[in-house]
């Protein structure tokens, strides 16, 4: 676990430590299929209707030290408080595919967010874990905005954000305020499996916009953001 999410609230894990921390915990065998389904996601609706474009899946999986369960399609939820542009909705996205959702790179990401973060929650055996596939389109005539809310909280515990993929983009930063709106960091994750991880309680984090290099071709970025929301016990069946 980097000692930088425990002092700071955030930490930029460079890809070769972020594979060698994910193959620790699983295999990715199948990483260039997972990566390749990025291709398949569904336009935003929600944010097509205020003017900006992405794409993306999501799913909501049950997490603990046993097992990692898929559960039934839901929608997802902020309320304004987390989310001033899209809150106060119940949001019902394109599915993520039952290949991606099985797939050994998907199952050794969980593994691995649930082995980073749980020690930071000691007290916390079970976990609520939205997974969400983003891709943010860039054309000539508008920038693609991956975090159109600005700076914000996700209303969650713990926040994993795993590059994939940059094609033909340029900037593209992280950027991670204190609640009093203070610059604490700024990095760019650019190659794939770069990854961010995010005290939500403690610090805010945005994406700058991203601009195609060249504007005759396609341009975009990918990235799976994975979160972490502390459910309480299950109850014990009476005997």
């Amino acid at each position: 676990m980097p000692t930088d999410l425990s002092r700071a609230g955030f930490a930029r894990i460079p890809a070769a430590r972020m594979r060698a921390w994910l193959e620790s915990h699983g295999s990715l065998r199948d990483w260039p299929a997972f990566a390749a389904s990025w291709n398949q996601l569904e336009p935003d609706t929600y944010l097509a209707a205020l003017g900006r474009q992405r794409r993306r899946r999501y799913a909501v999986f049950t997490l603990d030290a046993a097992a990692i369960r898929l559960e039934a399609a839901q929608p997802h939820y902020q309320s304004v408080h987390y989310n001033a542009l899209q809150g106060g909705i119940e949001r019902w996205f394109a599915p993520i595919l039952p290949a991606v959702t099985a797939s050994a790179s998907l199952l050794c990401i969980l593994r691995s967010a649930h082995a980073m973060f749980a020690p930071l929650s000691p007290a916390v055996h079970r976990w609520h874990v939205e997974v969400h596939q983003f891709r943010i389109e860039a054309r000539a005539d508008a920038a693609g905005e991956p975090t159109p809310e600005g700076s914000h909280r996700d209303g969650v515990d713990w926040v994993l954000v795993l590059l994939i993929e940059r094609r033909n983009v340029r900037h593209g930063s992280t950027t991670i305020h204190a609640p009093d709106g203070r610059l604490l960091g700024e990095f760019t994750l650019s190659a794939p499996m770069d990854a961010a991880l995010v005290d939500d309680a403690r610090v805010l984090h945005g994406v700058t916009a991203v601009q195609p290099i060249d504007p005759a071709l396609p341009a975009w970025r990918d990235v799976l953001v994975v979160t972490l929301r502390a459910l309480p016990h299950a109850p014990q069946t009476a005997t």
